[in-house]
């Protein structure tokens, strides 16, 4: 049988707090409640079923054959460098380097991971 969604929104979000105006703000609040909700949903089922698991392996499978994963490093070794090894912290180094590492992950991964995503949501008829 299906799942029970209802146990898997906390309660704060079960009405997500948007009264039933008809302003476009609250429209678009709720609208943006029930996405949440659906994500949160999609993550819970991801994780229980172990594909969140294998999808993270599969990323860094993937990072790691397109030469990502040692760019990634050689930005961090070319700003530490820069700056200084003891004038460096770890919450500079993930400011600096996210946006380039969020940006530089190619089409195609992406590409793949989204159609594993959306394999396994309709497998899961969610």
């Amino acid at each position: 049988m299906g799942t029970n969604i209802g146990k898997y929104i906390p309660s704060r979000h079960k009405n997500c707090g948007v009264s039933s105006g008809s302003s476009p703000g609250a429209e678009q609040s709720k609208q943006d409640c029930v996405a949440n909700e659906a994500l949160e949903i999609i993550n819970i089922k991801l994780i229980e079923s172990g594909e969140k698991e294998r999808l993270m392996e599969l990323l860094r499978e993937r990072l790691v054959e397109c030469g990502w994963k040692d760019e990634m490093k050689s930005l961090c070794r070319a700003f530490i460098k820069k700056k200084g090894r003891n004038n460096v912290t770890v919450d500079d180094l993930v400011h600096v380097i996210t946006p380039k590492g969020r940006g530089s992950i190619p089409d195609s991964v992406k590409a793949e991971l989204l159609q594993r995503i959306r394999t396994f949501l309709v497998s899961s008829a969610i």
